[in-house]
């Protein structure tokens, strides 16, 4: 059996640790959007220095574990970096438009039992699985 499903899992583990020791360590919610947004647009000026090491810390850490554990994995990700760039843009604009990502909405407000962030999270998972049908089945295009 395959076994690559197990870095997904221990993927999800150090999230949901992050996102615990981040809510316990600060008193806010770990949301990656809105922590980037609050250094690009400003109003995260009083804790920039904690919020550009968090958004380093997000880089780097995978960069460092896969060259220690696994350097072989593959992401399958498309060579254009045009499309790289498009998705990065399209997934921040939707971040910024529903108040938050899978960090802040899933992991954070499944966790504390927030009705807008279980909504939030259905709503995405919904969205992904129609637009993967969509591209996929009808269009197919991936």
């Amino acid at each position: 059996m395959d076994m690559d499903w197990i870095w997904g899992l221990v993927g999800g583990l150090l999230i949901g640790l992050g996102g615990a020791v981040y809510l316990l360590g600060n008193g806010r919610i770990m949301g990656a959007s809105g922590i980037l947004g609050g250094l690009v647009d400003g109003t995260g000026r009083g804790s920039a220095g904690e919020r550009a090491m968090f958004i380093l810390g997000l880089v780097a850490t995978p960069l460092v574990l896969s060259v220690l554990f696994r350097p072989d994995i593959a992401t399958h990700l498309t060579d254009d970096y045009a499309v790289v760039i498009a998705a990065g843009l399209l997934v921040g604009v939707g971040t910024r438009i529903a108040n938050g990502c899978t960090s802040g909405h899933g992991v954070c407000g499944i966790s504390r039992l927030s009705l807008r962030g279980i909504v939030a999270t259905v709503f995405y998972i919904l969205a992904g699985g129609l637009t993967l049908v969509l591209f996929r089945h009808v269009l197919g295009v991936i």
